[in-house]
Parts: C-alpha cells; structure tokens; sequence
C-alpha cells in the first residue's frame, strides 16, 4: 500500500509566530515543526526539517502559504541535531545568507552524516550488544542500503553556540535558550518569559513520546528527567514542539512525561524479576510489542538507556555475555 505523503503547510499561531509544518518520510512520524518569528525585516527560522529530494520547496510551500520567504530568514536556531530538525540547515543559510545557531555538543549528529558504513557500524554494534542473533544482524547489514541519504544536506559547523544564557531577539520579545539534554545531547528549548511560550523541540511533545540517543552521553534518561525539571520551572502556558499541534497545560505534559519514564524504568526491573536478560528479551516486556527492522534501532535505544540509568543508580547490574550484554537486578 502506498502512502499518500503530506505536504508543506504555514499557519499562524500568534501575530508575529508561524507554524510551518514540513513533511517527513517516515512511518507514524508524517511531520516536523519549523517555527518563523518575526525579527526586525525579516524572521528567526527555528527548526528547519529533513534534507530529501524536494523539501527545501515543501518549506518554500508553507512559507508561501504565510507570506514569507527563505530570503526573509535572519538567523536560524535550531533545538537539537537531529536529522528531522536541522538537515535543511545549510541550503537554508546559504541562500538566505544567514547564520546557524545550535547546541556545539552535536557530535552524535555530525559523526556519522553524509557516513552511511559509519552509521550502519553503529546500529550493528548496538544489535548485537542487545542480544540480536549474528544472522538477523548480517540480514539487516545486506539489506540496509548502502547509499542511504542522512536527512542532512550538508554538515556545517554553528556560527554561535546555543546555550545556557543565550538570547535571541524577535518582535515578540527576547527568547531565552535552555540546556535541555536527554532526548538528544545537543537538545535546548527556548523560552519567551513575557509571553510564557516555550519551543519545546522533542523534549516536551504535544503526544507524549519517548527516545534517547544512547552512547553519547553517561546517562540520557537522568538528563531528560533534570531537563523536565528545568523546563517545569519556566511555568509556560504554550508548548510548540518539534512534531504535533501547539499545546497548553504544560506542566501537564512535562509530569505526562515524568510518569512514563518512571513506569518504564519500573517495567525494566519487572522485566529482570525472573534472572538475568539481553535487551532484546527486555523490549516486549516493556514496550509491550515485538522487535522488527522498522522499531529495532528506537526501541533497543531507549532500552538500553533505561538499563544504563538503573546500572548508574545501582539497581542493575551488567554481565557480559559474548558480544552480548545481560543485565541483573542488583
């Protein structure tokens, strides 16, 4: 069955604040969010979507649809170094003239694109950390396609880095930049105080949703919790986030998310009640669904992040099996 794929859309959220919905090829994630701010004679580009033949022209459609233009853009800040959020980043710049902003720990972005045998590596080396049979993971080297295109046009290194203390200037008021690590190391959120609007990019979503990068940093779930925290603390009453709708209740959504991380890592250590287990037997139990090609690399990474956060905090222990690893409870 063939999917009928979106297409660039613009709407207005406030006077002065665009969203720019930008289609994505991935299956149950149709799209991203770009945000446009105005700025002086021009806008801030926040976010930018995915590199694929034809998306610069579907973020050229939504800006249509809101009387912008890429040559409006006077800076573009990007929330975090993922694929779908700032692939776009260097055509955008280099036709609009502009400079990019972004987080300078982006190193589990730029380390493996435009390198498909790279990244290929990396999946496999998780695989069979988790426990993936040697013939699943040699099926899975043959088929993944060598050529496979990164999402990202072009590497290129940040003119000022995103962090904590950082301002950006709009006609709406001073956007203050948070360090929000966890979902990705690279991930900040910006906030507008007087307005109470946060640009949330993947660490608060309108639809609670889960993922981390794992081996990139010591403990990715503990950084997304201590994030949820910073972010709680804000007291905003508008989420626009990288995938989905603007929402309000905030604070909801943050304690949604706190909830789910904690029913997790309780399903972890449920999971290990009967002895020791790989990551591959881990996942139906907490995820409640089995392994496939399509959820192998989020599923077993989210894992593997929430057995990683119960080893740091002495819960868990692991043996090495092999290639393979088994975790115990402690």
């Amino acid at each position: 069955m063939t999917v009928r794929r979106e297409l660039g859309r613009g709407e207005r959220v406030l006077p002065g604040l665009w969203r720019l919905r930008l289609p994505l090829p991935w299956p149950g994630v149709p799209h991203c969010n770009a945000w446009a701010i105005a700025a002086g004679s021009g806008i801030v580009l926040v976010d930018t979507g995915m590199h694929e033949p034809g998306s610069l022209a579907q973020l050229e459609r939504a800006m249509d649809q809101v009387n912008l233009r890429l040559e409006h853009v006077r800076l573009v800040a990007v929330t975090h170094a993922h694929t779908d959020h700032w692939g776009q980043a260097a055509p955008i710049c280099e036709l609009a003239g502009c400079e990019l902003w972004m987080h300078p720990n982006h190193e589990h972005a730029t380390r493996t694109a435009g390198d498909p045998v790279a990244a290929l590596a990396q999946r496999l080396e998780i695989g069979r950390q988790s426990g993936v049979p040697e013939s699943a993971i040699q099926r899975y080297a043959e088929r993944f396609p060598k050529g496979m295109p990164s999402g990202i046009a072009r590497v290129i290194e940040p003119d000022r880095p995103l962090i904590d203390g950082v301002q950006i200037d709009t006609d709406l008021g001073t956007w203050d930049v948070y360090e929000t690590p966890g979902h990705a190391p690279s991930h900040v959120c910006l906030f507008q105080p007087e307005r109470r609007v946060l640009i949330s990019g993947d660490h608060v979503l309108g639809r609670i949703s889960l993922y981390y990068d794992y081996g990139w940093s010591p403990d990715p779930v503990g950084e997304f919790v201590h994030s949820l925290d910073v972010v709680d603390g804000l007291d905003a009453r508008l989420g626009l986030s990288g995938h989905g709708k603007p929402f309000v209740d905030v604070h909801g959504h943050i304690e949604g998310s706190r909830k789910l991380v904690h029913e997790r890592l309780g399903a972890a250590l449920a999971a290990l009640e009967g002895g020791p287990r790989t990551a591959v037997e881990i996942v139906p139990r907490l995820h409640g669904q089995q392994l496939s090609e399509q959820n192998a690399s989020w599923l077993l990474s989210e894992t593997l992040c929430y057995l990683t956060h119960l080893e740091r905090s002495g819960r868990v222990t692991r043996e090495p099996d092999g290639e393979s690893v088994r975790w115990r409870a402690a």
